[in-house]
Order: structure tokens, then sequence, then C-alpha cells
């Protein structure tokens, strides 16, 4: 009996010890997990912090920059145009009457030089300004550029907190950026959102030359954005919110700003000139895509095709040929009408660019001083 007892104790204990060996074995095993295909596989996942964006140093630091534009155009018909998302539908009233718009801004110098959008204070008779701290001033025009929808005002302040530009042609599909502003008089609202698309251009009313390469983006813009900031996860100025794709006058998923890089330049030339210095290429393009491709024989389907060339233009002069492609300026890439846009708004009259042209099927670089536009 005895033996029986001690027996049965020795085949539980060896049992137990046997089982839990398997299991150190089985659970100290890093190698991918087996299964039979019957079976649902589940895998815990251990993210790190480091993957989760944090924009509190950007939203903090920017917000401060960041101001409400309030205008006032005297005894005007109320007629909705356009922009009309950005402060609500005007009055179908034929009575002309005050109107009061608003929007926002973006303090790019200590001393009182704020950006905003043309739309924004076009025929203003007075211009307001209130900071995120809500001291007010009253605003004046520097200078106004319809082309790229960017204007300067300035205010009589000093040491004002101000927002430094970043470079917008390194920005990337899918980075991260937030959009600041005042969205329905929602004083220094914060949204997120990526990235979504470069060099995007958007339908418009009427003929008038345009210069539009929008970086677009999913951070809610709403009626009030305009004029506000875009900027990435290190607080810098990368875009002008400008617009938004809407059926309804609201958000919906769309928005657009002008890149720094234009912005910055026009600004440049206000302060400077009093006007835009704009540089032209001398060129009329088109995009390419499969069909084009076909019927003119294009083997690398990139850059841009010279379907014309203005005589003794810039590009003329450089020696620039019709069918030729153009694909890149100063060593960024160019796949679109709005991507070569973006690049040469950066330049001045007289300004030398490089460029690379495929030209039967070869690559060629010429050197090319831009000109004024006559």
């Amino acid at each position: 009996m005895k033996r029986t007892v001690l027996f049965f104790l020795a085949t539980v204990l060896v049992s137990g010890v046997t089982a839990l060996t398997v299991v150190k074995i089985t659970t100290s095993n890093s190698g991918p997990y087996v299964f039979s295909g019957n079976e649902t596989p589940v895998q815990n996942v251990s993210l790190s912090n480091q993957l989760y964006p944090d924009f509190t140093y950007a939203a903090e630091m920017s917000v401060k920059g960041v101001v409400h534009v309030k205008v006032l155009k005297k005894g005007v018909s109320q007629t909705p145009s356009f922009f009309d998302f950005f402060f609500g539908y005007g009055s179908s009233d034929a009575e002309p009457r005050n109107q009061v718009n608003s929007g926002s801004g973006v303090i790019i110098s200590p001393d009182g030089y704020i950006i905003t959008n043309n739309h924004v204070i076009e025929s203003a008779d007075e211009i307001n300004v209130t900071l995120d701290n809500n001291k007010s001033f009253r605003a004046k025009l520097v200078g106004a550029d319809p082309v790229t929808d960017i204007a300067l005002i300035k205010v009589d302040a000093q040491k004002l907190p101000f927002l430094n530009f970043g470079n917008s042609d390194s920005l990337r599909l899918g980075e991260w950026v937030i959009a600041i502003g005042n969205p329905y008089n929602l004083r220094s609202t914060v949204t997120a959102g990526i990235v979504s698309a470069k060099a995007r251009s958007i339908p418009s009313e009427n003929e008038e030359f345009k210069i539009e390469s929008f970086i677009q983006t999913d951070a809610a813009v709403n009626p009030g954005n305009s004029g506000g900031a875009l900027v990435n996860t290190r607080g810098e100025l990368i875009g002008i919110n400008t617009a938004i794709a809407s059926r309804t006058g609201s958000y919906t998923g769309y928005s657009f700003a002008v890149p720094s890089s234009i912005a910055k330049k026009v600004i440049e030339d206000l302060m400077d000139f009093g006007k835009v210095q704009r540089a032209m290429l001398g060129i009329t393009m088109q995009e390419i895509d499969g069909e084009l491709a076909k019927e003119k024989g294009i083997k690398d389907l990139k850059g841009v095709y010279i379907a014309d060339l203005v005589k003794d233009g810039a590009a003329d002069r450089a020696g620039v040929k019709i069918s030729d492609q153009l694909t890149l300026i100063n060593g960024i890439p160019v796949n679109s009408g709005p991507a070569v846009q973006e690049q040469i708004s950066k330049f001045r009259p007289g300004d030398k660019i490089s460029t690379e042209i495929i030209r039967a099927g070869k690559p060629i670089r010429l050197s090319i001083v831009l000109q004024g536009r006559s």
C-alpha cells in the first residue's frame, strides 16, 4: 500500500515538473506561432510612445502667433462670392450696409507684420486684429497679391510672438500637420491631420491668372480659418490655410493651404518693393498621362510636356524646345503644372535656375535666366 502511494506521489511530482518546464519553454520562445488553420491566430503588439504624434509643443508655441482678423466694409452690397464659406454667406438685401467679415492671420515678425489671405482683407475699410492674449490693434494694409491670395498687414506693436517659416518643399505625404485659426469665431482653435497631397490646384470661378499649388490636408478647416497657420510638428509655418472643397460650405475632409515657399517670397516682395516681382519661365505645358504618352511616343512618364514656348522667353533663350519634358527645377521633381508654378514663384526676374529636361529619351541640363511678365 505504501509503495502504491509513493509511486502515485512520484508520478504527480514528475508530471508537474514536466508541465512547468514545457510552459516555460513555450512562453519564452520568440519564434513565430505555427497554427493549423482551424485556429484564430492572436498576436499581441506593443507600440512605443514614439509612434504616437505629440502636437502639444507645436500647438502651444504656435497658437500664440495666430491672430483673429476682423474686417469692416462700409456701405457695400452683400453678394455671395467663392470665398463666402470662410465668412458666412452674405445677405441678398439690395440696400448697401456695413459688412463685417472675419478670418485669421499669422504674426511673422516681432514688430507686427502679419500674413493673411487677400480675400480676407479685400476692399476693407477697417482691419482689426486680436491677439491670443486678447489685446486688440488697428492694422494697416501693407500690400496684397490676388494671384496667390496672400496679403500682408501690420500692427503697431513690438516684441510679439511670431512663427518661423519652415520648408514646405520638404513636406512628405502622410506627414502630420496642424491647422490653427478662428473657425466660426472660436478663437485659437487647433486641428490636426496629415498631408494628403502636394501641388494641388482647385477650380476657379473665372479665367484670371492664378498661381495655385496648394498643400492638401485633412486637418479640419472651416469658415474663419482662412489666413491662419498650417504648421508641422516642430511648430514651423509651412502653409497659410486658404480654402476648402465643400458642397455645404463647411469642412468635409479636404482643406488647402498656400505653401510657405510661395507665401514667404510674396511677402518679402511686398515688404521690399510694394508689389510682387513675378518671374516667368515662358512655356506652355501639359501634364503627361497615358494618352499623351501614346500620342507623343513618350516612354518615361515624368515631368511636364513642353507644348509651346514664348518666343525669346526665358526657356526659349536657354535652348528648351517644344516636345521636351521638364523634369527637375533646382533638383526638385516637377510632375504637374502647379508643381512648376510653385518652384518658379519662389524666384524674381533675373534669377538663374538649373533645370533638367528629357529630349529624345536623354536627360539634358540647362540653366535658365528667368524673365519678368511682359
